[in-house]
């Protein structure tokens, strides 16, 4: 069985951002000595310091891939965490859906319980179980493809809730394909398909904000082009936009209504495009890690400082 591999994304600052493959988990379970996430970040740090271990600020299921950030040392760490809500500018994830949206773009605003381990589901205001009180999610999103059988959905997060995708898009009866622990009746791609796109964020307030970014799953395109004989019948592609208008975005805690529709006026064209590519970000030099881990993104002109782990 190979190892599992990650791509590092960028190094520098203090940062190391990689593309975490779907079914690595974030970090062990207890009592695990699986590989995770985590570890493989050590490994490379280890590789020029010794003493060094990475840390988490953010962590993503297990069965989803994409852009994850982790900090090189305990001050680094503290810094972002304690003001996590307002360095980071954006959250973009990209997930393939069952079923059809009720319009091609709008707001998802819920309050979420865990009422069973491992399980959230939407609750109300005030409702409170063992594993706490439910908690206020924000998401928007906008269809960016329809299918004979699925939906391709790019999503940007107001909150950060366990499992906070995953249970609004099935409460809505499209839940994420391969998901099926929130009801997902198919599975085409063999893993769950959510898949974190873009994380923008400033390592400090008055620092310069960074963007980096993880193509789609072609297994997703793919999936999306499938058609079976009992597939549904009159869905319509989307005639989506772009995302609304600055104005209209609610601000963080704001309030916002379950949906809104827009977008009708785009051409076909502009519907038939995949999630829109910025300039990558800036991505680190240096020693190649250990073959049994870790790549390196290919192409990268230019990468931040390395620093010391230690301090």
């Amino acid at each position: 069985m190979r190892p599992p591999r990650i791509t590092i994304l960028y190094e520098g600052d203090d940062l190391i951002v990689i593309d975490k493959p779907a079914g690595l988990p974030s970090i062990a379970a207890e009592g695990s000595r699986a590989a995770n996430a985590l570890s493989l970040v050590t490994q490379a740090i280890r590789a020029r310091n010794p003493k060094g271990r990475a840390a988490v600020v953010h962590r993503l299921d297990r069965d989803t891939s994409g852009v994850m950030v982790f900090v090189a040392n305990a001050r680094a760490k503290a810094e972002l965490m304690a003001d996590w809500n307002e360095l980071v500018l954006c959250r973009r994830y990209v997930a393939l859906v069952e079923g059809v949206l009720p319009d091609d773009e709008g707001f998802m605003d819920d309050w979420l319980i865990e009422r069973s381990i491992g399980r959230v589901s939407v609750g109300k205001q005030g409702d409170k179980c063992a594993q706490g009180p439910a908690q206020r999610a924000l998401s928007r999103y906008r269809v960016l493809k329809r299918g004979p059988l699925f939906s391709l959905v790019e999503l940007e997060l107001d909150t950060g809730r366990k499992h906070q995708i995953r249970a609004q898009l099935a409460s809505r009866g499209c839940p994420v394909a391969g998901d099926e622990r929130y009801g997902s009746r198919r599975d085409p791609a063999g893993r769950l398909c959510l898949h974190a796109s873009l994380l923008e964020l400033k390592r400090r307030p008055e620092a310069e904000a960074r963007r980096f970014e993880s193509p789609v799953p072609q297994a997703f395109y793919d999936a999306l082009r499938s058609a079976e004989p009992n597939a549904p019948r009159g869905v319509a592609r989307s005639d989506s936009g772009g995302w609304p208008a600055a104005g209209h975005k609610p601000g963080r805690g704001a309030s916002r209504s379950a949906s809104q529709g827009g977008g009708k006026g785009a051409s076909r064209a502009q519907a038939e495009r995949g999630p829109s590519r910025r300039d990558e970000a800036p991505r680190g030099k240096g020693k190649t890690p250990p073959k049994n881990s870790l790549s390196r993104a290919p192409g990268a002109a230019s990468r931040g400082p390395r620093k010391s782990s230690s301090r």
